[in-house]
């Protein structure tokens, strides 16, 4: 490695220290502020780490670990769009790819293509790998909205219907997370924490 492709891979380090200042629609656990994109990724991956036995097809943890720790550097440019948000912005797949090639540009080469083929598996959906890492994105936000008493949901005026239909596309694949998630949604419409859809 020469001098150049350290430098590269320092300016990109340098540059994803950026994703600490990206807040997301989230709630910490003890609701005090907003979590940050940043800490997502290091939560997904422990998540990753902790959960992936869980996945009815073998799939390589290490691999998933990557794949969530890149998967939302874009939100460096593109910003954080709440799930049930994104269908108001057309736009938003778009910017997330010109923001993918800029960031993962800074990087070496060789690299570069690495980060950007795993940011290109989780939004393709195809390999259980990418699956998995889909499925960890809903339910870590399912569980901190109902530590959190729906504190995200009700900020956004979200509802039962929209919930479950956004996490059981993503965790339908996964019967023990989809149960645990499910129970959490469920309960949260028992104590308040999520309305259902007026009729």
């Amino acid at each position: 490695m020469d001098k150049n492709e350290l430098k590269r891979q320092m300016d990109f380090l340098i540059e994803i220290d950026k994703l600490k200042t990206v807040l997301r629609r989230a709630y910490i656990s003890d609701s005090s502020r907003r979590e940050n994109s940043a800490e997502h990724s290091w939560h997904m991956a422990m998540a990753a780490m902790v959960l992936a036995e869980h996945s009815p097809e073998r799939v390589d943890v290490n691999r998933v670990v990557k794949m969530v720790l890149v998967h939302d550097i874009v939100e460096i440019d593109a910003g954080d769009i709440a799930i049930y948000l994104r269908q108001s912005d057309p736009t938003v797949a778009d910017r997330e790819r010109q923001a993918a090639k800029r960031i993962f540009g800074l990087l070496p080469p060789e690299q570069g293509r690495e980060f950007l083929a795993l940011h290109g598996e989780f939004e393709e959906q195809k390999t259980p790998e990418a699956r998995l890492a889909r499925a960890l994105d809903r339910l870590l936000p399912v569980t901190l909205n109902y530590v959190t008493h729906g504190k995200t949901w009700k900020d956004l005026g979200v509802t039962y219907e929209q919930v479950w239909e956004v996490n059981h596309q993503a965790m339908e694949a996964f019967p023990q997370l989809w149960e645990y998630a499910l129970s959490l949604i469920n309960e949260s419409v028992e104590k308040g924490y999520l309305p259902r859809r007026a009729a």
